[in-house]
């Protein structure tokens, strides 16, 4: 045998390269195995609801067991999802400091981020594999066949993602940095196990060691989210408590498994949809004509697309992505800087959060209990007020330019226009008449607007790419799973937070507060700017929703009221830099360097700020048209 040592320096290399293509080779042939049926569970999933509503609301005949096919299918689709966007490298996390080291540091980072993955994987694989065995014995009422074929998702889809870490470690660019890595973690693993008697004797304080320090080591280190909160959840549960580890994967199925989530996947199926039809674009077409010879004018174009287009996709990537390419080269063309057209889109990502139906507004509703019909109606009132904030600072900024080379559109364009964007116009209200009206649910109505967009692309626009629908379901798949997945963490991070008594505590110190209710919502507007700009959105809802929320309502405050302070001020932080992923998602599909907009979004945070204020003040503005 032929040891590396001996093989010459080109020879070696060319080993590398070879053991490389080998691990690429395989890595590809188990994407392509794993997006097949993840596509296919998108499709399957609109179908059964779709079904569900036709046959109960058309017919009135209701299929009895279409939720729990639904439900059953779902976890599926999740954990599929979860593979796909592992395989993809698409799972949240926060690079911020990542970026800004040296490249061989930054592969080395990129590598431990797999290695911890794969350890939280090993971890819960188990554990996972006896709570799907266990299922056996429970049978559902309406299929009547054992809970184990909805359960099997979870060590299945765990053991496709352990599959895929050893294949993105063997694809490093050499065994030494891949080995490097593995031993960081395993070194961590193994001081953490020594540290044990000393641990289990800290009480609580072991809370700050593993959901503050260990949760922040491994989000700035680039450690996607989801496995942070597994890794500080289970190195807890398995080195402070007598908890079994079954429990914790009891937790993540019990946070993966609302069926009110389902709205996640079939919302950002539709955002896709409405892109890939033109109906994004005929709204926008219609705006510019509107408001195009106005100083300004595109900017307030851009500030009320993205409320309608927020009001259909539920997605800001899918928003973002269907108004930037079709606004901004005409902003350009009448002299918008680079910088000032992502620092908009930016501002106005975080002014529509609210807009229903956006997965914020479904995870809040599902993790808080809080009504997404009362959500829905409540989010849309504060949208309009930090959009009237953007568009107070956008007349001032451009109360001087120089208009008298843009012709201004006759009414006869405006109304054929209007003709062309009133089918697109005319989705949102439909998504929030057929859940006001109980022709369908939350979960269901996504189905209703997948079949207008379908029919609306196929018959009035005459645009669909059928060819471009097999990677819109994979997306879809992708970007649903990895929101799944860390629902599921965080879900079982609080549920150890809870049982800490620590849920307890925080509640008694902020109910105790001086100042009260005003108080009380200005320290929520101020933690979550912080969690949006450092865990996101959804993570930081999840985590610290069911905490938060009995306060508000303890002090007085309405809890569709608080969930859009909340909502908002989660947004603020999640798009302002330098920390906000948001913001670089606004750059990356405006392919605008990062720094440009710096300077310009700070008068528009301010602006969003100043719409916070405002909203949290006047509880009237989300709660007066809830009857």
């Amino acid at each position: 045998m032929t040891h590396p040592e001996n093989i010459p320096a080109a020879a070696a290399d060319n080993l590398v390269f070879t053991r490389n293509a080998w691990a690429a080779s395989a890595d590809a042939a188990l994407r392509r195995f794993v997006e097949i049926p993840a596509a296919a569970l998108v499709v399957a999933e609109i179908a059964v609801l779709l079904a569900g509503v036709v046959a109960r609301y058309v017919f009135h005949k209701p299929i009895v067991w279409s939720d729990e096919l639904a439900s059953l299918l779902f976890l599926w689709l999740a954990m599929l999802g979860a593979v796909v966007a592992f395989q993809r490298g698409e799972h949240m996390r926060m690079t911020a400091l990542v970026g800004k080291v040296s490249p061989p540091v930054r592969a080395f980072l990129d590598v431990v981020a797999v290695a911890a993955a794969l350890a939280f994987l090993l971890i819960v694989i188990e554990p996972a594999f006896e709570f799907a065995s266990e299922e056996v014995f429970i049978t559902t009422p309406a299929l009547e066949i054992p809970n184990a074929w909805r359960a099997a998702a979870l060590p299945v889809g765990l053991g496709l993602m352990i599959l895929s870490a050893v294949l993105r470690l063997a694809e490093a660019g050499t065994w030494r940095l891949a080995l490097g890595a593995l031993g960081v973690v395993a070194a961590l693993a193994g001081i953490m196990v020594l540290l044990q008697p000393a641990l289990q004797g800290l009480g609580n304080l072991n809370l700050l060691v593993f959901f503050v320090f260990g949760v922040a080591v491994g989000v700035f280190a680039g450690v996607p989210i989801a496995f942070s909160f597994g890794l500080a959840t289970v190195g807890y549960i398995g080195l402070t408590t007598d908890t079994p580890m079954l429990v914790v994967v009891g937790r993540m199925d019990e946070g993966m498994s609302h069926l009110i989530l389902l709205a996640v996947p079939l919302f950002v199926f539709l955002g896709q949809l409405i892109e890939m039809t033109g109906m994004a674009r005929a709204m926008v077409a219609f705006l510019a004509s509107l408001l195009g010879h106005v100083r300004g004018g595109l900017s307030y174009v851009l500030v009320a697309a993205m409320y309608l287009v927020s009001g259909i996709s539920g997605s800001k990537a899918a928003d973002m992505a269907a108004v930037a390419p079709v606004l901004f080269p005409e902003m350009r063309e009448r002299g918008a800087k680079p910088g000032d057209l992502v620092a908009l889109l930016s501002a106005t990502g975080a002014q529509t959060e609210t807009i229903p139906p956006s997965l914020v507004l479904i995870t809040i509703g599902a993790v808080t209990g809080v009504s997404i019909s009362a959500l829905f109606t409540g989010g849309m009132l504060p949208g309009v007020v930090l959009g009237a904030t953007l568009c107070a600072l956008v007349w001032w900024r451009y109360r001087g330019e120089d208009l008298s080379h843009v012709r201004r559109a006759g009414w006869g364009e405006i109304g054929r226009a209007l003709v062309i964007a009133l089918p697109a116009i005319a989705l949102p209200f439909l998504i929030r008449a057929a859940v006001i009206e109980g022709v369908a649910t939350a979960t269901e109505v996504s189905t209703i607007g997948i079949a207008y967009a379908v029919l609306a692309g196929l018959l009035i626009y005459r645009r669909f790419d059928w060819r471009r629908l097999g990677p819109m379901l994979a997306d879809t798949a992708a970007l649903s799973g990895a929101i799944l997945l860390i629902i599921g963490a965080a879900t079982g991070m609080a549920w150890a937070l809870t049982q800490s008594g620590f849920s307890a505590t925080l509640a008694a110190a902020m109910a105790s507060l001086p100042g009260g209710a005003p108080a009380f919502m200005a320290i929520s507007c101020l933690a979550f700017i912080v969690l949006g700009s450092v865990l996101e959105g959804i993570p930081a809802i999840v985590l610290f929703g069911p905490l938060l929320f009995p306060i508000a309502r303890q002090v007085g405050i309405h809890e569709v009221h608080y969930s859009m302070v909340v909502i908002l001020s989660m947004g603020i932080g999640l798009f302002a830099p330098p920390f906000g992923v948001g913001y670089y998602a606004a750059c990356a599909i405006s392919r605008i360097n990062p720094d440009e907009g710096m300077r310009p979004i700070v008068g528009y945070v301010l602006a969003l700020i100043v719409g916070l204020v405002i909203v949290a003040a006047v509880p009237w503005i989300s709660t007066g048209f809830l009857g």
